[in-house]
């Protein structure tokens, strides 16, 4: 009998063989493969930063950082409006991901909006499933995928 920290048991969640993406017909690795947690974190920063870079050039006032409120704001229409038009956020795109529905067509403005408004209040962090899929990307019905 293999004991649990050995490299031939299972895992209770996954079995092996598996892979995050596998359920919903995607390959284990290369283009659209599920993107992993690294790339997705590090694509919530450029968002952020480039969110707070806008919020300080345009909305600050001299020597006081800008809006809490006003940063989150910026970032969920950048989110929305890069994600409808482009398929990405900018960080997405520069770290080779792109969002996609889980059924064929359009991306739509309304998957962008419910995703944005769920990541906005940090509910994603929190829920993730076997694929690797935070809540926000359930609800709407997309997965994040390398391209």
């Amino acid at each position: 009998m293999a004991s649990p920290l050995s490299p031939d048991s299972k895992s209770a969640d996954r079995e092996a063989g598996d892979w995050p993406g596998r359920r919903l017909g995607l390959p284990e690795s290369g283009p659209r493969s599920v993107a992993r947690l690294g790339r997705r974190v590090a694509a919530l920063v450029i968002d952020w930063g480039l969110a707070y870079l806008l919020a300080w050039v345009f909305f600050s006032t001299p020597g006081a950082s800008p809006d809490p409120f006003t940063i989150l704001a910026i970032f969920a229409i950048l989110q929305i409006v890069f994600l409808a038009l482009l398929g990405g956020s900018v960080g997405h795109l520069l770290l080779g991901m792109r969002l996609v529905p889980l059924v064929p067509g359009w991306i739509g403005v309304w998957r962008p909006a419910v995703r944005t408004v769920f990541l906005c209040i940090g509910i994603p962090a929190l829920i993730w499933d076997r694929d690797q899929r935070g809540f926000h990307d359930r609800l709407a019905g997309t997965v994040l995928v390398r391209r």
